[in-house]
């Protein structure tokens, strides 16, 4: 990092980096460092031994599980854990809904989920997209009507990853037909287990299943887990969003994978030379490099700079589309590194020490589309800039 650190914090970052070192599983490193996505388990596993120290939700206070660091520490933190690599915690218990349930729930909302977030005793997804709604959710027409003590919520949900194996969802429901369209939404916390509940998967060009579609028909969500007011689903939609897309550069991961290129570059060799040795790979390495220490030092700018924030706000999607654009460059080098053989995978198992580098490839072009698409990101800049 080339953040300028105090004392106390270089004391941090020498702590983190001695507890990876020590309790990251070595089978979990193993399988991040070959490319392969964290499994359910895996993240689970690491999150409840991050959960420990408090890091599993750093931010948060320490009544809820937390360990209430500050934001340098929290860019230490992340950075380490990509660079490990580990599997990061999950977004959508840590960084979605736990800041939304303490800005907008009520105190037994947060005594009873927020510990259950942090420790991963349930894992949440995210109910927003719809068909034909996409990322426009206030022409979303799932209908949440209220009989007594619950709603009544039938609709559908799509693209909805991790629903297959979650717990619970997070869902924008619209209670008010006849309210303008940002103002009769709700936000509804549904237990996957309820009776009319359906999941179905949709696999993506990686050939995995990483996406769902949710079909709710007549399904039964008590008033009690509804989070804000009534009709104010928008409002926790939007505080949600700004929180999903802080550290979307994913600096520490991209680093990561340069350094393995790097290291398979300097231990391939074809027509009897290392590919390390050849220059343009070599030239393409460097840029890269740059590229990325440029991306580093406007992610600490806009995470560090409060008037940074407060005079751009598209400064967070010029970080999306650089960070993204990294991401899909790097994994589309390590796929060419790989060669013929990234083609030929058995049982989950790497063959030629070659892992499965196109399916991560593949996986990689998802993030132009999650998080808000490239275009909406585009957009935003041009707005800011040109008024």
């Amino acid at each position: 990092m080339n953040l300028d650190l105090t004392p106390e914090q270089s004391a941090f970052r020498d702590e983190v980096r001695a507890f990876i070192r020590e309790r990251l599983p070595q089978d979990i490193r193993e399988r991040l460092r070959l490319g392969y996505l964290p499994r359910k388990q895996d993240t689970v596993r690491w999150q409840r031994i991050l959960a420990e120290r408090g890091w599993a939700a750093p931010h948060w206070p320490r009544a809820y599980g937390g360990a209430e660091l500050g934001q340098v520490e929290r860019i230490i933190l992340l950075d380490e854990l990509q660079r490990a690599p580990a599997p990061v915690p999950q977004v959508f218990n840590i960084n979605m809904l736990g800041p939304v349930l303490m800005k907008f729930g009520t105190d037994r909302q947060k005594a009873w989920f927020l510990p259950r977030l942090a420790n991963l005793d349930l894992w949440f997804c995210q109910g927003f997209s719809e068909p034909g709604a996409g990322s426009d959710l206030a022409s979303l027409r799932t209908a949440a009507l209220r009989d007594g003590d619950h709603y009544v919520v039938n609709g559908q949900k799509i693209w909805t990853s991790t629903a297959h194996v979650a717990d619970w969802m997070f869902a924008l429901a619209r209670t008010d037909a006849q309210a303008q369209r940002h103002r009769g939404i709700s936000f509804l916390l549904i237990d996957l287990k309820s009776p009319g509940v359906t999941v179905r998967p949709i696999r993506s060009i990686d050939g995995a299943h990483h996406l769902n579609e949710v079909f709710l028909h007549d399904v039964r969500v008590p008033v009690d887990n509804r989070v804000g007011e009534e009709g104010q689903g928008w409002d926790c939609a939007r505080f949600l969003l700004a929180n999903e897309r802080s550290g979307i550069a994913n600096v520490g991961a991209c680093r990561e994978r340069l350094d393995y290129a790097r290291e398979r570059a300097a231990r391939t060799r074809r027509g009897g030379r290392r590919l390390s040795d050849d220059p343009h790979l070599r030239h393409e390495m460097a840029v890269l490099d740059a590229e990325l220490r440029a991306l580093e030092v406007t992610n600490q700018r806009f995470l560090l700079t409060p008037s940074a924030q407060a005079a751009m706000p598209a400064f967070a999607s010029v970080l999306k589309l650089r960070g993204t654009a990294l991401q899909q460059q790097l994994h589309g080098l390590l796929a060419r590194l790989g060669g013929a053989a990234v083609r030929e995978h058995v049982d989950d198992e790497e063959v030629d020490g070659v892992p499965h580098l196109v399916e991560r490839y593949l996986f990689a072009r998802a993030g132009s589309i999650y998080g808000g698409t490239s275009e909406i990101q585009r957009d935003l800049v041009a707005r800011t800039l040109l008024g």
